[in-house]
């Protein structure tokens, strides 16, 4: 069972989105301004559609904080959907909503749609549509502000930068970054210029045919100590725990972690990382990351890297071929208001997925019910390791 668990509620086009967290220690300094900062990044990137133009996320804490300062009860965050003037008869929970009314009934190829009207027996599509779309994702990265605001306490660090829209890939030394405010104001958040230029032209000309483009991001995490999660058990290894979170974000389709599929390529002699030692702060070190921070699906005190594959958008402007879910008609599939890329977008996701996952183990390892407990914890774990 997680120590710092979650859940969002809400629908796309509903009153807003929900959040609620638990574990968060009592003493944890809290405000809705360290959750507004990545809301608003998350809106940004080039190729974002006309909902961006609507809605300005800012969440509001209706429990668990006082004063500024996290209570150690749960946590309830709400962030308000700003369409739900235009959508209220529609969506309302009230008996004489107007079901009728944009009505989904022509599934979208990629999308939740068929599967899901077919597994909770749904005719009008629209029902799995609201809850699978990426809006979701807002109440995610509220979560994933509380995370970092316990992992800023103890120095952990969490970014993403974009490494690849479609076929065009940046050069990016990732371990020379050390955090997002060098090209956070970026179109793209690519440090590569070069690349970000033809990325943006790759999505140009994706808009100018009706289409949709993808990408690969790169989330870091800096300043994570030896030995989060554990090899002692599949569901505590935390590869496998980071490589689920980011697989749950909508869209995304792939995971690796350090060299990931490079690695099957490479001499062992190449694909590991030497181990080394000094006698002062440092203690064991390594001068490489190809394992991107994890062995044995434990944190080894290297950068956690993490590189999240994201498929071009289902929903299409020049829409795919498709069936009515009702009629069984063939049809082109019924067209939603849509972004041509969101690849920046996914890396701010990524990042509060990350973010959430390490602040799980984090509470795991030096859990207490006070900030001040969990501090205790850690530097008594830091001077235990700076010994050995």
């Amino acid at each position: 069972m997680s120590v710092f668990s979650w859940m969002t509620a809400g629908e796309s086009h509903g009153k807003g989105l929900t959040a609620v967290v638990t574990g968060v220690p009592a003493g944890l300094p809290l405000e809705a301004k360290d959750v507004d900062h990545d809301l608003a990044r998350r809106q940004l990137g080039y190729g974002r559609g006309g909902r961006m133009k609507i809605e300005q996320d800012a969440a509001e804490f209706l429990s668990g904080v006082r004063a500024g300062l996290a209570l150690g009860s749960p946590i309830a965050m709400w962030v308000r959907n700003r369409d739900w003037e235009n959508w209220e008869k529609v969506m309302s929970p009230d008996p004489d909503a107007l079901l009728d009314k944009r009505t989904l009934t022509r599934p979208r190829p990629g999308h939740a749609d068929l599967p899901g009207g077919i597994k909770y027996h749904h005719t009008d599509l629209r029902n799995v549509l609201e809850r699978a779309s990426a809006r979701e994702t807002a109440a995610r990265v509220a979560v994933g502000g509380v995370a970092k605001r316990l992992l800023d306490e103890f120095g952990v660090s969490v970014f993403s930068v974009v490494t690849q829209i479609g076929p065009v890939r940046a050069d990016v030394d990732v371990n020379a970054l050390t955090d997002n405010a060098a090209f956070d104001d970026s179109p793209l958040r690519c440090p590569d210029k070069d690349a970000e230029a033809r990325m943006t032209e790759c999505i140009d000309n994706a808009q100018q045919h009706g289409d949709t483009v993808g990408g690969v991001v790169t989330v870091v995490a800096r300043g994570v100590p030896i030995g989060l999660g554990s090899h002692v058990s599949w569901d505590r290894k935390l590869d496998a725990r980071v490589a689920a979170a980011m697989m749950s974000i909508q869209a995304i389709k792939g995971v690796s972690i350090g060299l990931g599929f490079d690695s099957a390529t490479l001499p062992g002699s190449q694909a590991h990382d030497e181990i080394f030692y000094e006698n002062d702060e440092r203690s064991f070190y390594r001068e490489t990351n190809r394992a991107g921070g994890l062995e044995g699906g434990v944190t080894n005190g290297m950068p956690i890297v993490a590189h999240i594959a994201m498929k071009p958008l289902s929903t299409l402007a020049r829409p795919l071929r498709s069936v009515d879910f009702n009629t069984k008609e063939p049809f082109v599939a019924q067209k939603e208001r849509t972004d041509s890329c969101a690849v920046p977008a996914a890396g701010v996701v990524g990042e509060s997925m990350l973010a959430i996952v390490l602040a799980d183990a984090w509470l795991e390892k030096f859990g207490g019910d006070s900030l001040d407990e969990v501090r205790r914890n850690f530097e008594g774990y830091q001077a235990y390791v700076r010994d050995l």
